[in-house]
């Protein structure tokens, strides 16, 4: 299979299908007869926070659009709207109580030749005592969380089509007004893929997150400022906004994806394991390939569709995934781009 990201904007095949989709239950607006304790309260909380992140469990319509706003560097001039989209199937892979991961998988194409393309993944854990955040330069550093920080909130750590990191979050799930939504606050993440393959003028992007759990699906909702970061202090140079809508469909045949995933999911078990060994072991590490790191990852998607044509066993391909990983993944992130670590005031901010 011939693998681009171009156009899309995105990767390509695999899936994690595993839990049925869930409704969110939000928190009662209504006191209860008896009043409840502070452990009570806290517990009711929680298990609201967890319907909601399962709630995005399902198979999906999805339209992904970004629209530039307001330009902040002298003489730029906004881009065109980017609207883009396909089927979608979200799954649970993982779900510890206090840790779930979603893995999301597209279906694109016409109905009688789709084509499936693994997607991003969300890992969410419950009062977390570190977090992967995005630092410049394709690098990521794992940050400490002091309890204060921790407490009662969830960090969202999004994966690439490979499993590689991209970005991480801390904030709290609020269930008000009917609706469930978690909003931490701005972080930096890398390019998306549909500029990383079409421009050069800026290095990240400094996001405000929200998710949100709707009556139709659920909605991923961005705020984002585009950084760039070749000078001495980052500059930003133009906002954008951002909303991919998650809408129920029955209508569309998951089952390519489902066979993907029932054939590959221990290799991709192990790329997890292999990437979290990574992050145990560095503090910061960084992917050294500039802007779009397809050398690394055409050879670990590849290697999975040979797992599923029957031309490799996993066995056979642990040795040539490790490999990939080994070439290209390093503990001296170049030294460009990369941020301090969060200061006493933004950890406070991330504490609210």
């Amino acid at each position: 299979m011939q693998y681009t990201l171009k156009g899309l904007g995105l990767a390509l095949p695999a899936l994690a299908l595993v839990g049925a989709c869930q409704t969110a239950v939000p928190v009662s607006d209504t006191a209860a007869t008896t009043p409840l304790t502070s452990a009570a309260r806290v517990s009711e909380h929680f298990e609201a926070d967890r319907q909601a992140i399962l709630a995005m469990a399902g198979d999906y319509h999805v339209t992904f659009d970004f629209t530039e706003t307001v330009p902040l560097s002298e003489g730029y001039e906004l881009k065109e709207r980017k609207v883009s989209g396909g089927f979608e199937v979200v799954r649970v892979i993982e779900d510890e109580g206090d840790f779930i991961s979603l893995q999301h998988i597209l279906v694109v194409g016409p109905a009688e030749a789709p084509m499936v393309v693994k997607h991003w993944r969300q890992d969410w854990q419950y009062e977390p005592d570190e977090v992967m955040m995005f630092i410049g330069g394709n690098a990521w550093q794992m940050q400490d969380l002091p309890d204060y920080v921790a407490a009662g909130q969830w960090s969202q750590v999004v994966y690439q089509v490979d499993d590689s990191p991209r970005y991480g979050a801390v904030g709290f799930w609020e269930h008000e007004d009917g609706v469930s939504q978690w909003e931490p606050p701005r972080e930096w993440r890398p390019l998306p893929r549909r500029d990383m393959t079409t421009r050069s003028d800026y290095h990240a992007v400094d996001a405000i997150n929200r998710h949100a759990i709707t009556p139709f699906g659920w909605v991923h909702e961005q705020d984002n400022t585009k950084l760039v970061l070749s000078g001495e202090n980052p500059e930003a140079l133009v906002r954008e906004i951002g909303i991919n809508t998650y809408r129920h469909d029955e209508n569309f045949d998951p089952s390519p994806a489902v066979e993907y995933w029932d054939a590959t999911k221990d290799y991709w078990a192990f790329i997890r394991e292999e990437w979290e060994d990574i992050a145990d072991e560095n503090q910061v590490f960084a992917v050294n390939l500039k802007g779009e790191t397809e050398d690394l990852y055409l050879p670990i998607l590849q290697l999975a569709d040979q797992i599923q044509a029957g031309e490799i066993d996993l066995d056979a391909a642990k040795p040539k995934a490790r490999e990939a990983l080994a070439q290209y993944v390093t503990a001296e992130p170049a030294p460009l781009q990369a941020r301090l670590r969060p200061s006493e005031t933004q950890m406070a901010e991330m504490g609210q």
